[in-house]
């Protein structure tokens, strides 16, 4: 039986829409409200972010959405049980996307057996290395989740070769090397990587870092299965958070992304 995330990136042609937001950011019901709207525009997978503060990877825009998920108390129980209020109004794929010690605090088993209660489709743990992975992988599994490896364009051959037996779901490449954050163009040595992952797995491939205007998702989605936005994407939540534009707001940017889906379509403006 595949998982909702297999099925999701077998359907119909077309590169899927992966966003990442950072769990209770700027605050939980907000943030529920956020998740429902990601849903809504149509992104097809929701990397939950579960805040760290001392992250390795995030550049200062997740940072600050960390910042004030901490400040209003989320913790990864309180993002397990965000997920739980909004999985029934959300039809996308739903991702944890964690750092290890919040999961070794908690206990593996109790997190993967919460995990699959609420609705989470997978699991990538950010400093998890591949090497390290099996003991943990097989309680992801075990409780039916997929386990999602993150690879970047310095990933040796076999360190890619061993994320792709024992990854699930998708492989998350990351298109440059450094911290998150929105780009002008798309990293050089990404679709190298893709190449690379290909030749090994055939498990389908999102890449991000970077990504944040339709021509980007356009031009990924030529030779990618899945784009991922996230730094561009909290920047907005942060921008509009008082505002009292915050939901139009995302699912105007998330629609807008959605138009580079298209290959074939023409560069769009956006203001």
């Amino acid at each position: 039986m595949n998982s909702r995330l297999a099925d999701i990136f077998s359907g119909s042609s077309g590169s899927r829409l992966v966003t990442y937001v950072t769990g209770g950011d700027p605050d939980e019901t907000r943030s529920a409200e956020v998740l429902r709207a990601l849903g809504r525009a149509g992104a097809d997978v929701l990397e939950v972010g579960v805040p760290f503060s001392d992250p390795l990877a995030d550049g200062p825009v997740i940072q600050r959405a960390s910042e004030r998920a901490l400040r209003a108390g989320t913790s990864l129980q309180s993002v397990l049980d965000l997920i739980e209020q909004v999985r029934p109004d959300v039809e996308a794929g739903i991702v944890v996307f964690t750092y290890a010690n919040p999961v070794l605090r908690l206990g593996v088993e109790a997190f993967t057996a919460r995990a699959a209660a609420v609705g989470v489709d997978g699991v990538l743990v950010l400093d998890l290395p591949v090497e390290e992975a099996g003991p943990f992988r097989q309680q992801v599994v075990a409780a039916g989740l997929d386990q999602i490896f993150l690879l970047s364009p310095t990933t040796t051959n076999e360190r890619l070769a061993a994320a792709a037996e024992l990854g699930r779901g998708f492989l998350y490449g990351i298109s440059r090397l450094g911290v998150t954050g929105a780009r002008s163009e798309v990293g050089g040595g990404a679709r190298q990587l893709v190449e690379r992952i290909r030749r090994v797995s055939s498990l389908p491939v999102a890449v991000g870092f970077g990504v944040s205007h339709p021509d980007h998702v356009r031009e990924i989605g030529q030779w990618a299965d899945g784009v991922v936005v996230g730094s561009a994407l909290v920047d907005v939540i942060a921008r509009e958070a008082d505002s009292g534009r915050l939901i139009p707001a995302v699912e105007e940017y998330i629609k807008w992304l959605r138009s580079g889906t298209d290959v074939k379509g023409a560069p769009s403006d956006h203001e």
